[in-house]
């Protein structure tokens, strides 16, 4: 049958409106925007510089186009890769913040020895060599020095002025710099940087840091075809088989049962190794050296820190919430200005976790906590670029127009300038550990309080179900899941009727018995807030910030230490004990209307290793029946002598 026009007329409207809207869903796939800034402002060339000793060490310079001006230099060295490799590839982002990029500097990576395609054998915190006699004795001060030498002599345009940076492992090798340093170099930002790898990372007061059991391969992997450079990653991270860490490292037992992670049977490693030794070398410096011994003295740096040349300026940079790298940045500062007098030191201190300044957020949030806007933003443009500026530009005179101490309240939410770390206001202020859970200003008298640590049920350290690749949330965690166990001490203050600020380190004076041989002790400090405390859009939907029990400082001495780090010693059984813990700064205000609480356990898992309470020589070697439940007294002598600014 005919279709009369009508009909034809409005089906043909149809389809077309049909086709039309069809259309209209379709949404065009966007192409990612790719910032070419670098590629279209700097030119870049990598090179193999020459040490003393023959090795050569890949580095790539990033060079302004406009070559109408001289510029600094300002390098960092790293062990994690100068890519992207091959000199028609570019950064996106160079040095150590935008405004330092855009401004024009002259931007140089280098892979440290031993890694990617640098020359030469890796060591883990290469151990210094003062006094050296001759080009076979190097180490990163003598590579950073050959380094500098090269540049100032080879690359067009620089100034003759030199500075370095970095974060974390690149921040040691910062540090590094600053001892027997070149001539050139003006200015240092050790930031989150590495000190001592006993206290730093994978140690924290003796206590190994199970939460970094998957980084252990990153460092500990040997180069593949002789120890030759490779521009692709060698290593891989373990790999857990589950998301609750908490549970797997429960069910796997005794350290030793850990082992086969780091059996790699590449090819040049033999398939029959003697028993307890694996591929990885770290996990075996870590398995065979569970005291502060002889290698791991020679690792660290902080000790070296004694003739830092007066012509390098440094500015230390940390966070305060950062959790891996806390003791390495406060004691660089605290060493360099105890012992060279007249240096231009500084220190740089705010609400962050590891590395937090360097990102470009207008929030700047630490797991769940909310410390205000632009704070990172702020730190980058007037007081890192500005210190860069002033020594490497500028002419580089002690008044740099920035602080000794720029450091962020992170109670108050402030930023405050001081002329000394501490300031010269603090005094040293006692509470003690009283019955009935109250921290008090007087010793209320000298009864043991007990709690049962039993193995099987050890205290977390968060109460998030997960498995990372290392610790950072929980710095600031709301601690209530703790302070509601049986195993977890809780003393605190009444509601604070004034501003309470901490400014500086805090000791724990603690006075213990158990009834093993064996055993680790953690303080927590904690901010208890008030009930009507907003909550922040950032927090976990579980969560409210009314009544957040805020972690504002957290420390774990490994029992065993308590007299030496060196020489470890058990406890008598039921013997009260004098057990010491240094926690590190803080700068905190507790607020009117706040509470102050400490917190006191024997577990803290899987941040560290189960101790098992039973003392054994090495814990990296114990077996399954070492490991004892153990009852535990605190005592009400124990107090916490705190730091406390008037």
């Amino acid at each position: 049958m005919m279709k009369s026009p009508a009909k034809i007329l409005i089906l043909s409207i149809f389809l077309l409106v049909f086709t039309v809207s069809c259309k209209k869903t379709v949404k065009t796939e966007e192409q990612p925007v790719v910032d070419t800034y670098v590629a279209d402002h700097y030119t870049k060339k990598e090179v193999d510089i020459e040490m003393r000793d023959g090795i050569k060490l890949h580095t790539t310079i990033y060079s302004p186009k406009d070559t109408s001006k001289e510029y600094p230099i300002i390098m960092q060295r790293t062990p994690y890769s100068s890519q992207p490799y091959g000199e028609g590839n570019f950064r996106t982002k160079i040095g150590p913040n935008e405004h330092l990029m855009r401004e024009g500097n002259i931007i140089v990576y280098q892979d440290v020895r031993g890694r990617w395609l640098s020359e030469g054998h890796y060591e883990n915190m290469r151990a210094y060599i003062p006094n050296k006699t001759s080009n076979d004795q190097v180490d990163e001060s003598s590579d950073t020095y050959d380094t500098i030498e090269w540049l100032v002599n080879n690359v067009e345009n620089n100034n003759g002025n030199v500075g370095v940076w970095g974060i974390s492992y690149p921040g040691y090798y910062a540090t590094y710099a600053t001892v027997d340093a070149h001539p050139a170099l003006k200015a240092a930002s050790p930031q989150a940087c590495i000190g001592d790898f006993f206290f730093d990372d994978f140690h924290h007061n003796g206590a190994y840091l199970l939460s970094y059991f998957r980084a252990t391969s990153l460092f500990g992997t040997p180069r593949p075809n002789g120890d030759q450079p490779i521009d692709t990653a060698w290593y891989t991270l373990p790999s857990l088989p589950t998301e609750d860490q908490y549970q797997f490292f429960l069910d796997a037992g005794p350290l030793k049962n850990l082992d086969y992670f780091f059996e790699y049977e590449t090819a040049d490693t033999p398939t029959m190794r003697p028993e307890g030794v694996t591929d990885d070398y770290f996990w075996n410096e870590l398995k065979e050296h569970p005291n502060y011994d002889e290698m791991w003295q020679s690792k660290g740096l902080i000790q070296h820190l004694k003739n830092v040349k007066s012509s390098v300026a440094t500015m230390i940079v940390g966070g305060w919430f950062d959790a891996e790298d806390l003791y390495g940045p406060l004691e660089t500062y605290k060493n360099i200005e105890k012992y060279n007098e007249g240096n231009y030191n500084t220190m740089v201190f705010g609400p962050w976790d590891h590395g937090g300044w360097a990102r470009t957020v207008d929030r700047n949030v630490v797991g769940n906590y909310y410390f205000g806007d632009s704070i990172s933003l702020f730190f980058q443009k007037d007081i890192e670029t500005k210190f860069f500026n002033h020594f490497l530009k500028g002419d580089g005179s002690p008044d740099s127009g920035l602080p000794e101490a720029y450091v962020f309240d992170t109670g108050k939410k402030e930023w405050k300038t001081y002329d000394t770390w501490p300031p010269e206001n603090a005094s040293k202020q006692t509470m003690y550990l009283s019955e009935d859970q109250e921290l008090t200003e007087a010793q209320n008298g000298a009864t043991g309080i007990q709690f049962i640590s039993d193995i099987k049920k050890p205290v977390p350290y968060s109460e998030d179900i997960k498995t990372v690749f290392t610790p950072r949330k929980y710095m600031t965690d709301d601690q209530r899941f703790a302070a509601r166990r049986s195993d977890v001490l809780v003393f605190e203050t009444d509601i604070l009727e004034d501003d309470f600020t901490l400014a500086g380190d805090i000791l724990a004076h603690l006075k213990v018995a158990t009834t093993g041989t064996a055993a680790d002790w953690i303080v927590k400090i904690i901010d208890v807030h008030p009930a009507d405390t907003e909550t922040n859009e950032e927090m976990q939907n579980h969560l409210k910030m009314s009544n957040y029990h805020l972690m504002v400082r957290s420390e774990v001495l490994r029992g065993r230490f308590r007299n030496s780090f060196s020489d470890p010693e058990p406890f008598t059984p039921n013997q009260k004990t004098n057990v010491n813990i240094k926690l590190q700064d803080v700068f905190h205000t507790f607020k009117k209307g706040h509470k102050l609480q400490v917190q006191v356990q024997s577990t803290w898992f899987p941040l560290i290793d189960l101790n098992p309470q039973t003392y054994v020589e090495n814990i990296f070697k114990a077996d399954e029946s070492d490991f004892k439940t153990q009852t535990h007294t605190v005592f009400t002598d124990s107090n916490i002598e705190f730091t406390v600014l008037k």
